[in-house]
């Protein structure tokens, strides 16, 4: 019986090494400061707030000085999703 014809395979060529996308790495550093900050100023706010019997920070705000400092707080946990 004939021998068939041996095909020649192609010599492995490995598959093309992937292009990794630049990272953008920006400076973050300024986002637990502020954040911190933040936190501290609204929680200072408030306790200011109790201990004067209401007559500091803002006496023209009256209860509305606790919103205030939870504003301030509230906005430092929406700085605190910036953070990596």
């Amino acid at each position: 019986m004939p021998k068939s014809r041996i095909r020649k395979k192609a010599d492995y060529t490995p598959p093309p090494a992937k292009q990794t996308a630049a990272i953008k790495l920006t400076n973050r550093a300024w986002v637990a400061p502020v954040m911190l900050a933040l936190f501290l100023i609204g929680l200072a706010w408030i306790v200011v707030f109790y201990v004067t019997d209401g007559s500091l920070p803002i006496d023209q705000l009256g209860n509305w000085n606790i919103v205030v400092g939870f504003g301030f707080i509230a906005a430092g946990f929406g700085v605190s999703t910036q953070w990596k």
